[in-house]
């Protein structure tokens, strides 16, 4: 079947306004029947999804029973007044100093977790008044991918609800509300567990495709060698973290204290230095269009990359925690860089990156695809997810490792939290070639 056919049928599925159960297998059949020539390609995919979700908008106001258009005007005076009274509720707030005082009191960490939540509330609010509009505009399908932004606040503005104050009446209400907006979705687009459903078989039948014909993970003709899906992405940077911190290991067992063992971690669980795992993923998005051009090439840029990188890094963990992990000011042009990064060490990062552009990728690729092609979205989702957590606890972590050391004491249920389960001694244990100084960040 040709390319325009594909598109004709999801046209014709979608005619009505509707995707239904059988819209879906019928569109799934016909890019079944396409891929027996050749897979689709991710700009196809995204066509057809694009078709669909243009064409089913819902039912117009009018249809939409009387409760719900109440509900709808509830929604724009309600977020309208949540817009309001958070203004002028934070205004005053910022003219007389209060709001910088009684932020100077606790953690960068209890900081920034009260300033996300503020900041949900806010956008919740605006949100919740747009839903009314599209609403009363007979936008149904738009008014849904709005409450689907608001979900996704809602579970973020939980989550510090819950770090700042524990379970309590406030956790349960957003639950609630949580759940009637999860269930406000549905109702509002009939289409959109079956769109769920469609996108989700298009992504499954291209898996098995390339699977079946031995091309996983490979990128669509002319756009480069990978592809820079979040499946690659996410492997390529649990590998490079992995490697990296053996390869530092060894290097600091051999070169820099011959036989004395170090943990070089980054995190606080597994053996991982992030540091690696992010320049393994810049150098293969930066290079992945160009790799078999000249090896010097290659070298060139993953030098500027990794020692680009390495100084943002330093200089972030000195302005945020006042922390040191490395100072390279004693090595050839260190000093000029005030000691984050150095010729040395850069060249070692495009060493680094060399080897892996031209010799490891194709191997590690490989090693991805050993996952089974059914299990891959649900594994790399919960690996992703706890990696997540883990980042996130380690850069909170540090935070209050320097404001302990800085002299504050822990008072939020978050404070007192890493204050037990990650005391001075835990840190200074796990992060071994890293000082604290907080007069070096910028709370001092």
């Amino acid at each position: 079947m040709a390319e325009k056919g594909i598109m004709e049928v999801a046209r014709d599925v979608v005619a009505d306004g509707t995707l239904d159960e059988q819209g879906v297998e019928t569109i799934l059949a016909a890019a079944r029947e396409r891929s027996g020539d050749r897979p689709l390609t991710t700009k196809e995919r995204t066509e057809i999804m694009g078709i669909v979700r243009d064409r089913t908008k819902g039912l117009a106001f009018s249809k939409l029973p009387m409760p719900l258009r109440i509900l709808s005007v509830l929604l724009i005076v309600a977020g309208a007044l949540g817009v309001a009274s958070g203004i002028v509720a934070l205004l005053p707030m910022i003219n007389s100093g209060f709001l910088e005082e009684a932020l100077g009191k606790v953690t960068a960490t209890t900081a920034v977790v009260i300033a996300i939540a503020a900041v949900c509330s806010f956008v919740s609010a605006v949100l919740s008044f747009f839903v009314g509009v599209r609403l009363i505009r007979g936008l149904r399908g738009a008014a849904s991918a709005l409450v689907n932004m608001n979900i996704a606040v809602a579970a973020v503005s939980l989550v510090c609800e819950f770090m700042l104050y524990g379970i309590g009446w406030l956790l349960l209400f957003g639950c609630v509300q949580l759940a009637a907006q999860i269930a406000l979705s549905a109702y509002l687009n009939p289409s959109l567990a079956n769109e769920s459903s469609l996108q989700a078989g298009l992504r499954e039948l291209d898996t098995e495709v390339h699977a079946q014909q031995g091309t996983l993970g490979l990128a669509d003709p002319g756009e480069g060698y990978i592809r820079l899906d979040f499946f690659n992405l996410f492997w390529t940077f649990m590998v490079g973290s992995f490697i990296g911190l053996i390869v530092e290991i060894i290097f600091h067992m051999v070169v820099v204290e011959p036989g004395v063992y170090q943990d070089r971690a980054g995190l606080l669980w597994g053996p991982f230095s992030p540091i690696y795992g992010v320049g393994a993923v810049l150098m293969t998005m930066a290079l992945n269009r160009f790799k078999d051009r000249n090896i010097v090439f290659i070298f060139v840029v993953c030098t500027i990359i990794g020692g680009g990188f390495e100084y943002f890094v330093s200089w972030f963990m000195e302005i945020a925690f006042g922390a040191t992990a490395w100072d390279y000011s004693d090595q050839f042009l260190g000093d000029i860089f005030g000691g984050r990064t150095c010729l040395l060490f850069a060249s070692m990062f495009g060493l680094l990156g060399t080897v892996w552009i031209k010799l490891l990728l194709p191997l590690f690729l490989r090693l991805f695809n050993l996952i089974p092609w059914k299990w891959r979205s649900s594994v790399t989702l919960v690996c992703a997810a706890l990696m997540l957590v883990n980042a996130v606890m380690t850069l909170q972590a540090l935070d209050n490792w320097g404001a302990r050391r800085a002299g504050h004491v822990p008072t939020t249920g978050i404070e007192q939290f890493y204050a037990e389960n990650f005391n001075d001694e835990v840190m200074a244990n796990r992060f071994q070639s890293m000082t604290i100084d907080p007069d070096k960040s910028v709370r001092a």
